[in-house]
């Protein structure tokens, strides 16, 4: 089984290295791994170029964003299952992608759903990100599963699409609701930790993103014919709380 690994980036010299290692000590080796740059300024096509090794493909090109390029990445993979390793990011173990094959080599799935760990830029693990008690139904409040910690097999973009570039924070959302909820995929919560990444991004921060991400909730639940309650969407961070007190 072939697992392409698609990575991101622009202007990552800071924190790609780390991210390169991180695939490169990988006991699993049926690899291809795919880089996808959006045309960086400092010094990442020279790291880029250092680990040619590793690389199986890659590209340095403008892009219409985040989305657009892991849809190039995508496109270019041959492998058997895709998964996302952001140009901040890590895998949390040497044999994370030797688990996640082995899991979907013992489960007949389309699709394999875990766990993240988020750090700060001290390197402090702050929070631990598990899908353990997630379920499709939850994307109709607003939850999703961490999308790194997905593993798809590549053949569902052929058959139902790719990232939809008219979102700002939210293809990833949308993706998964297609997927998971119009399309009823199979998947299986494989309770593997798979990624470590940096507190922040898009999607995390701010009122503004917050209320971004709620309407492009919606719009997500709607263009794929979900029906839900808005109220409860734009609530998800209340039900958040509620689920972290009543873990106690």
């Amino acid at each position: 089984m072939k697992i392409s690994i698609i990575t991101v980036c622009y202007n990552s010299a800071k924190t790609i290295e780390k991210t390169f290692k991180s695939v490169q000590s990988q006991t699993y080796k049926n690899i291809e791994y795919i880089v996808v740059d959006g045309g960086s300024k400092d010094t990442t096509l020279d790291i880029v170029g250092e680990y040619k090794e590793l690389v199986s493909k890659s590209v340095s090109e403008p892009d219409k964003g985040l989305y657009d390029a892991m849809n190039k990445g995508i496109k270019m993979a041959t492998g058997d299952l895709v998964g996302i390793l952001n140009s901040d990011d890590i895998f949390t173990d040497d044999k994370v992608l030797e688990n996640v094959a082995k899991f979907h080599l013992e489960n007949n799935i389309e699709a394999s759903v875990g766990n993240i760990i988020q750090f700060n830029k001290e390197g402090k693990t702050v929070r631990k990100y598990s899908a353990q008690k997630w379920n499709p139904e939850k994307l109709k409040i607003g939850f999703m599963p961490a999308h790194p910690a997905i593993f798809f097999k590549r053949s569902l973009f052929e058959k139902y699409g790719y990232y939809h570039l008219d979102f700002t924070i939210g293809a990833d959302y949308e993706l998964i609701t297609r997927f998971f909820l119009k399309h009823k995929i199979s998947w299986k919560f494989s309770d593997i930790t798979t990624t470590s990444m940096l507190i922040g991004g898009l999607s995390s921060s701010g009122v503004r993103s917050y209320q971004l991400i709620t309407k492009e909730i919606k719009k997500a639940l709607t263009r794929n014919n979900i029906n839900f309650n808005y109220s409860k969407v734009r609530l998800r961070g209340f039900w958040k709380i509620v689920g972290f007190l009543n873990k106690g």
